[in-house]
């Protein structure tokens, strides 16, 4: 009997995981699984996202490299990502060490500064674009910033960090939290502090949230796209065309569906080899701290 009411008991639990995971999945492969493999598909088709159209092979990733226009958005988004990573991660570090020490009101200070990350990015992006082009330029006398195909990217910049900046420091305010304080303790008797401190106790146990970090923001970065929208639609003069825009607007409204999807795949498999050589690296350094 007690054997049968276990397997009773068993069969009730495979049930019911069965019950959570199938709809997940189906949803999963309907939304994801299915538009990837469509994507895919049309990507060696030249496709103006309507109508007939023809299977043209590797036509598409061959014309890639040698369209400019896709080089520069290249060039655009990983100049922004690597910026924007390297600053974000700085100063997301900076602000939890100050949110981890011995201040009044940390709980609603920490709680202000995961603001950005509640606004959707379409809207921040809307309010620092009124910024840029109306109140800063009023108050220095200079001509927005966004006006100058050398200079908009930086407006991009400030807006990516001001918003990435909330997740980041949250996570690495969670790394600070796991360090024992015994551990600090046994630095300080050993005569380490300020900057030794840091380096020698604090950036090794807390190297797991700097991996996650970095791979997290750089994919976010990589990806920027509603900031564009909102700040200033891949101007002036295509200066500001990053890759997730130019897929979508040349995609969509340019008649180059196919070729579009092929420049897709391609940024796909990009972000997943920078994020494996990122974790792979980041690991590694984690062993020799």
């Amino acid at each position: 009997m007690a054997n049968l009411s276990k397997s009773k008991v068993g069969s009730g639990r495979m049930k019911t995981f069965y019950a959570i995971l199938i709809p997940v999945l189906i949803l999963f492969i309907a939304f994801n699984t299915f538009p990837l493999l469509t994507g895919f598909f049309y990507s060696f088709t030249n496709s103006k996202g309507f109508g007939s159209y023809e299977i043209v092979g590797l036509q598409n990733y061959i014309d890639l490299f040698s369209d400019a226009r896709v080089g520069n958005s290249y060039l655009f988004t990983f100049k922004v990502a690597v910026v924007a990573t390297i600053l974000t991660n700085v100063f997301s570090l900076m602000l939890a060490i100050a949110l981890s020490s011995k201040i009044k009101f940390k709980s609603a200070l920490r709680g202000m500064f995961f603001v950005p990350k509640i606004l959707g990015a379409l809207v921040v992006g809307y309010v620092f674009s009124y910024l840029f082009t109306w109140i800063i330029p009023a108050i220095t006398g200079t001509e927005s910033i966004l006006a100058s195909p050398s200079l908009a990217w930086i407006a991009i910049v400030v807006v990516l960090i001001w918003q990435g900046c909330a997740q980041t420091t949250i996570i690495y305010i969670t790394g600070l939290s796991s360090v024992p304080e015994d551990v600090y303790e046994a630095g300080s008797l050993d005569g380490a502090t300020g900057w030794n401190k840091f380096r020698y106790i604090t950036l090794p146990l807390i190297m797991p949230a700097v991996t996650t970090n970095m791979v997290l923001v750089m994919k976010d970065m990589l990806m920027v796209f509603d900031q564009i929208i909102a700040m200033t639609s891949g101007g002036p003069s295509q200066s500001t065309e990053s890759i997730s825009f130019l897929i979508y607007n040349n995609g969509l409204a340019g008649g180059q569906f196919g070729f579009q999807c092929a420049n897709a795949v391609i940024f796909f498999i990009l972000i997943a080899v920078i994020s494996i050589i990122q974790t792979n690296f980041l690991s590694s350094r984690e062993e020799q701290l």
